[in-house]
């Protein structure tokens, strides 16, 4: 699963992924630095995992992973191929779902590339971009459907769909504001469009405003994520950075002496893991602990066919206790005894959190 992490020339891009990954991607302060994408795979941040460790006296910790790209600054224009707009739009569409910085900050030794501070005006100029290259799309889509429907009447459905996706995107809004059933999406869903991708706006804010009230750019910003039903995360792009290169004792120590509970840059991976609709199981032992990603929504033998192909053909029954249960008891054999553990058939659907041992036929 990908993770774009996009916004305009200078507004931090570069800067949040190498804080997240330690990656070293090139980080300056001109337009187009960042040409070709930067990937970085990081793990997932779970407390559970260092509690079942020690619980455990396991060998190995294994943490669930996400994977972020850091994609070229986008200007007025991509869609129609200015600066890099071309690459921009390709690298975005390879993305599973958008993380877009927002400079929330002034600084006039920072250049702006429209010259002056406004979130809003930056959103909006890269969502009418993605709006024209998606319009482009389905005109096209459109005019294919109504050709394919003079001889199969089941490409109307399609046709009209994406008449409602037109009707959208020319009222100025990303695809994913529309309410479309499963099956409609499923139905476009090979269109691969931009704006149905999902979106976490990441407000960059200066050194100074962290721990205070939030100020007026965050509010617009949070203001506008509402009508996207999106999510909005506060952090200051220059502290993660100094924070991402302490560890132990020594980040715990600079978080409390700036007042925060976590860096935001968890905030920001927990969030991304959500928004694509993820979540974790766990499976603890002596030899590892382990955190695995499905979808949420995924039952017990596809989960075990994570593991291994042979757990989801041979799957007999999955024995399960919750987390919650198993630290609040201390011990495996305690939450047995009290009849917490419980046997799961083919049709349970996993929950988050879950600790299983599955039993299968080889």
């Amino acid at each position: 699963m990908k993770i774009g992490i996009v916004g305009l020339p200078n507004v931090g891009k570069s800067t949040l992924f190498n804080s997240i990954t330690n990656a070293g991607a090139e980080c300056a302060n001109y337009p187009f630095c960042t040409i070709e994408p930067n990937v970085g795979v990081v793990p997932v941040p779970d407390e559970r995992l260092d509690v079942l460790a020690k619980m455990y006296d396991s060998d190995k910790t294994t943490h669930a992973i996400i994977e972020f790209v850091d994609i070229a600054g986008l200007v007025k224009g991509a869609s129609k191929g200015e600066g890099l707009g071309n690459k921009f739009l390709s690298h975005i569409r390879e993305t599973d779902s958008i993380l877009e910085v927002v400079r929330c900050f002034d600084d006039s030794n920072i250049v702006h590339v429209d010259g002056s501070i406004d979130p809003i005006r930056d959103i909006e100029t890269i969502n009418l971009e993605l709006i024209f290259a998606d319009l482009d799309t389905v005109n096209k889509r459109i005019e294919r459907a109504a050709k394919l429907a003079k001889g199969d009447k089941k490409y109307l459905q399609e046709e009209d769909i994406f008449k409602k996706v037109r009707d959208t995107l020319q009222d100025g809004k990303p695809a994913r504001t529309l309410n479309l059933s499963d099956e409609e999406k499923e139905i476009i869903q090979d269109a691969f469009l931009l704006t149905m991708k999902p979106i976490l706006y990441v407000a960059n804010i200066s050194e100074n405003d962290i721990g205070k009230e939030e100020n007026d750019y965050v509010k617009q910003v949070r203001e506008y994520a509402k009508s996207e039903n999106a999510d909005v995360i506060t952090l200051c792009v220059k502290i993660e950075e100094e924070l991402s290169a302490l560890t132990g004792d020594d980040k715990k120590e600079m978080l409390e002496a700036i007042g925060l509970e976590e860096s935001g840059l968890d905030k920001v991976i927990k969030a991304s893991y959500d928004l694509l609709g993820l979540m974790s199981f766990l499976t603890a032992g002596k030899k590892e602990v382990r955190a695995w990603t499905i979808n949420k929504g995924t039952k017990a033998p596809q989960a075990a066919g994570k593991i291994h192909s042979d757990f989801e053909r041979g799957f007999i029954k999955a024995e399960i206790v919750s987390y919650d249960d198993l630290i609040k008891n201390g011990s495996y054999q305690k939450v047995k005894e009290l009849g917490l553990v419980r046997l799961e058939g083919k049709d349970y659907i996993m929950q988050e959190g879950d600790i299983v041992e599955f039993k299968f036929n080889v």
